[in-house]
């Protein structure tokens, strides 16, 4: 019988004393390395549902649905397809609307479509032909970024001026002109593209 190995056998006593090297989860619980990526959470108050997370998942991870009648946006993130890459935390706008946590504990049995996150924003629609712009949030957000240079987008002094309380906010959707007057209106990129075009070059 070979003699063990002086260093096998430092090993050996070493365990002895101090105990297995393996930690005792799932029966006790194990923190995750500073730099691991976990379950990916929203942070409500920073997230302002731009969907720029939504574009750069590779995953498919992430889904936008735009819920028309509620006037609600839904970021939802399927933590059972993600590949935790990081790439939304990444790309985040705001930098801390999403954030992958260290959370590693994500097994389930059952009910696969459950295994969700979301967060949820109020919808902006263009006054003229109702479809969606963006999040409000998503509007204060850059208002707010962009200072006394939010004053040359009309969309943005109006959702300033709705903040500050000088008008009620954004109109519902109404067949409009697209005259002078509908430049100070909350529209989409083509209604504005329709509106600064007629009033160049006059109606034809």
């Amino acid at each position: 019988m070979k003699k063990p190995k002086l260093r096998e056998l430092g090993e050996a006593i070493k365990a002895l004393i101090k105990g297995p090297y393996t930690t005792k989860f799932p029966f006790a619980p194990s923190p995750a390395a500073p730099a691991y990526r976990g379950k990916v959470e929203f942070d409500d108050k920073e997230c302002v549902g731009c969907g720029a997370c939504v574009e750069v998942c590779p995953a498919k991870a992430l889904e936008m649905v735009d819920d028309i009648k509620s006037g609600k946006r839904q970021i939802i993130h399927h933590y059972d397809i993600c590949i935790f890459c990081g790439q939304c935390q990444a790309n985040c706008l705001t930098k801390k609307g999403i954030n992958l946590t260290q959370e590693y504990d994500l097994a389930f049995l059952k009910d696969r479509d459950k295994q969700i996150t979301s967060v949820e924003k109020n919808l902006v629609f263009c006054e003229c032909c109702g479809e969606v712009v963006t999040t409000i949030e998503h509007l204060r957000y850059l208002a707010k970024k962009l200072g006394p240079l939010a004053y040359s987008n009309a969309n943005l002094i109006l959702i300033n001026q709705e903040e500050l309380g000088l008008i009620e906010g954004p109109a519902e959707k109404e067949e409009i002109p697209h005259k002078r007057a509908s430049l100070m209106r909350i529209l989409c990129a083509k209604c504005r593209r329709q509106v600064v075009i007629k009033e160049e070059w006059g109606e034809k």
